[in-house]
């Protein structure tokens, strides 16, 4: 009997799973739907955007610099031990730009951004107010979840820009204070060793970082359960699925940069 119970428990969340695959691809076709289709929410579109931007850009940038420090200390002592500190500039600013930047902020925007828009969302539909705008004849799906997915795509790369270039500051302090080495030399270092190939891979899936965090929390909250618990289920899952979402997007992303170089 237990073994039967657990066998049909393990069916049901299978079944789960592949009925929230299903919903999620229905509501991100939805999305892009009713994104080409006019009018666009410009007003809402531009406050989101604010919105976005200015309450994630201190956490962002405050974390890159902390991040510039932490790989230039612990990377620091092999580079001496191989003789290769001359190398750390180049080491650090590819590794910032193609990887741990973007990575890094984009987590952190699952967890601030798509934390928020599920539980902002799923308070609006515990309280009706999205059934008050459908009766009012105002279309929620485009002023609510188009302005939002659209914000955290377009927000996403200039936080990761700016991390990017907070974190390459971060590791220039560890440089200066200990190897005595100038603003010129570092950042000529790290230019000198950057190319094309490197910007353009991490500025696109910043692009499909922000997208599928903006997709995932507005879905969690637009089809969150009823009560104050489902509030708490829809914001504690969009941070789970959006961070799984964004490594699943990497992945993906280095996987086809390696197919393109190869080829």
């Amino acid at each position: 009997m237990i073994k039967i119970l657990t066998q049909s428990t393990q069916f049901k969340e299978i079944k789960d799973f592949f009925e929230e695959i299903g919903q999620i691809s229905l509501f991100t076709t939805r999305f892009f739907r009713e994104a080409v289709n006019p009018p666009v929410e410009w007003k809402e579109l531009f406050r989101q955007c604010y919105i976005i931007g200015n309450q994630s850009l201190f956490l962002v940038t405050v974390t890159g610099f902390i991040m510039g420090l932490v790989l230039t200390l612990q990377v620091r002592p092999t580079m001496l031990e191989f003789g290769a500190e001359s190398y750390m500039p180049s080491m650090v600013g590819i590794s910032i730009i193609r990887e741990i930047g973007p990575m890094i902020t984009a987590l952190i925007c699952a967890g601030k951004i798509g934390s928020s828009m599920g539980a902002e969302l799923g308070s609006m539909k515990v309280t009706e107010q999205i059934d008050a705008m459908e009766v009012s004849g105002t279309n929620p799906f485009k002023y609510l979840v188009v302005t939002r997915v659209l914000a955290c795509t377009l927000m996403l790369p200039l936080l990761v820009i700016a991390a990017d270039t907070v974190g390459l500051l971060g590791s220039f302090f560890i440089e200066y204070t200990k190897g005595a080495v100038t603003p010129v030399l570092f950042f000529n270092k790290v230019f000198m060793t950057i190319e094309f190939g490197d910007l353009l891979p991490s500025t696109i899936k910043s692009f499909f970082f922000g997208l599928v965090i903006g997709i995932v929390g507005c879905y969690k909250g637009y089809t969150s359960k009823k009560g104050t618990a489902g509030v708490g289920t829809a914001a504690n899952s969009a941070v789970v699925v959006a961070s799984l979402m964004v490594f699943l997007v990497d992945l993906i992303a280095v996987l086809a940069a390696d197919i393109f170089y190869d080829l």
